[in-house]
């Protein structure tokens, strides 16, 4: 239903907060994922790793949308009455939301990707056949006893927080088009 200026304002500020903090969150995940695992696998003649690189920086792209998303409607829950400003919040929350959409089906291709070739494409710059060897020798570029279970930890948060920046996301926009 149609809310008082004061109920929007409070929700308003509530949702951007949210925004602000899932999107830091995503923000700092994706950099987690870039700097543990994949600037080592990222090849352009490897499509999966390719894949695995487009989708990381959609991540990275799609948190920024949703950062300043929350900035815009925080700041649209302190000054109701600019139009200009109910119109960037519209046009933030539309295009974060639409942008995490993406990010959610990238990740979950990559998560797929992973699973289905177990991993192969993640210790590709091993040059090792044994992979228990690979810590005491330098032909790997990290640590790979971990790195399997570690990516697809942090894509499963990185999954988790681009739906709740749909949702979120999306409130937003709702609360936004009411405005308007």
């Amino acid at each position: 239903g149609h809310l008082d200026p004061s109920s929007h304002q409070r929700v308003l500020m509530k949702t951007g907060l949210m925004l602000l903090i899932i999107g830091h969150l995503n923000f700092i995940t994706s950099a987690l994922i870039h700097g543990t695992v994949l600037r080592f696998v990222v090849s352009p003649r490897d499509a999966t790793s390719l894949q695995y690189a487009i989708a990381n920086a959609a991540s990275v792209v799609s948190a920024l949308l949703t950062i300043s998303c929350g900035i815009a409607a925080l700041m649209l829950s302190r000054y109701l009455g600019p139009a200009a400003l109910k119109w960037v919040v519209f046009t933030l929350s539309a295009s974060s939301s639409l942008g995490c959409l993406s990010c959610l089906l990238g990740v979950a291709v990559s998560i797929g990707l992973t699973l289905g070739s177990q991993g192969r494409t993640l210790l590709s710059p091993c040059t090792v056949a044994d992979v228990t060897l690979a810590p005491v020798s330098r032909d790997c570029p990290f640590d790979p006893t971990r790195v399997y279970s570690s990516t697809l930890s942090l894509w499963t948060i990185s999954l988790l927080l681009d739906l709740m920046e749909i949702v979120f996301g999306t409130r937003c926009l709702l609360l936004t088009l009411d405005l308007l």
